[in-house]
């Protein structure tokens, strides 16, 4: 009688540790694990969207190496391509909106959840700069248009025309026809997103564009908006996203990612349901997947890092301290 009273009581007890668990909301681990998750902390670590990623990744690394934070390296990073008169997708050169008018967005975030963004700003280089500044100057998160400009000026900024020839050149000739089709891959990324681990173990992220190609003037994408094209929360990890940012917005992406990693899942396979999610949706409107690209990029605070697409064509940066790489994710249509 006595062992089946003790085992009823730990069979109790043990039901009600289950419930205490399910109650609390302790995540369970997931069982699926990147090629990275052995255990080892990597810092510092930095990563970013596209080819042009290496190169910003270099400038970040220089930060890194020497213990900077993760936000003045990543907002050194991204500034490289923003200021390429040669690079057609971001800041300087960055192809303009249907008006012939260049138009930049771009926010920033650190370890402490402060905030900063503009959204629509013209003849501003560096836009994430002026986002830094919103985030540290203003008590506001975003500002756009001319208010953006305005306050760009304020702070000494530079005015300069970011209309550069080839890009002029290109919206002449697409103002023939003014047909609105960008190409996957091509005109409707424009984003550099970069998210980054610094040796104190802190994270911080940015993301900057010029947006879809020949767009209607006044559109935003993703880029500026944290929690669609970035979030960064130092107790779990960061992410970004790259691509067709309405749909990047319409699920919060870079958010969900990173609470994806919260309740357990690896970068890998938090951006693998964001993807999925992106995909449902489209399918739910009868929308065509291979009109569109969504790329995600995420870190955890171990250094443990992933990525996944919608389609073939989106690549990102990584270094760490084995080197600067190039990566092609995987995706979803084969």
């Amino acid at each position: 009688m006595n062992n089946r009273r003790n085992f009823l009581k730990t069979a109790a007890m043990a039901s009600a540790a289950v419930a205490l668990s399910s109650f609390t909301g302790k995540p369970e681990e997931d069982e699926s694990h990147d090629n990275l998750s052995d255990g080892k902390i990597r810092k510092p670590i930095v990563l970013s969207t596209w080819n042009f990623g290496l190169k910003a990744n270099e400038a970040a690394w220089e930060v890194l190496k020497k213990g900077g934070r993760a936000l003045d390296a990543v907002e050194a990073g991204v500034k490289i391509p923003e200021g390429d008169p040669t690079e057609r997708s971001v800041g300087y050169g960055g192809r303009p909106d249907r008006d012939g008018r260049v138009t930049l967005d771009a926010c920033i975030m650190d370890e402490m959840s402060n905030i900063g963004s503009v959204g629509c700003l013209e003849f501003i280089k560096h836009p994430i700069s002026v986002a830094r500044a919103v985030m540290e100057k203003t008590p506001h998160v975003m500002l756009v248009g001319d208010g953006a400009l305005q306050f760009a000026l304020a702070q000494g900024f530079p005015k300069e025309n970011l209309l550069v020839p080839d890009s002029e050149k290109e919206w002449k000739e697409w103002l023939k026809t003014s047909e609105y089709k960008p190409i996957a891959n091509i005109e409707n990324h424009d984003t550099i997103g970069m998210i980054a681990l610094d040796a104190d173990g802190n994270l911080s992220g940015a993301c900057t564009t010029s947006g879809m190609a020949f767009k209607m003037h006044g559109r935003l994408g993703d880029s500026p908006i944290i929690g669609a094209g970035l979030y960064v929360d130092n107790e779990i990890g960061a992410a970004t996203a790259t691509g067709h940012g309405e749909e990047v917005i319409r699920i919060s992406g870079s958010h969900l990612v990173v609470e994806l990693m919260r309740q357990g899942k690896s970068p890998q396979k938090a951006c693998e349901e964001a993807v999925l999610r992106v995909v449902k949706l489209m399918k739910n409107r009868n929308k065509d997947l291979k009109d569109i690209q969504v790329g995600f990029i995420a870190l955890n605070k171990k250094g443990d890092y992933g990525s996944y697409c919608v389609q073939s064509g989106f690549n990102y940066a990584v270094y760490d301290e084995t080197g600067n790489k190039l990566i092609n994710p995987e995706f979803y249509i084969k």
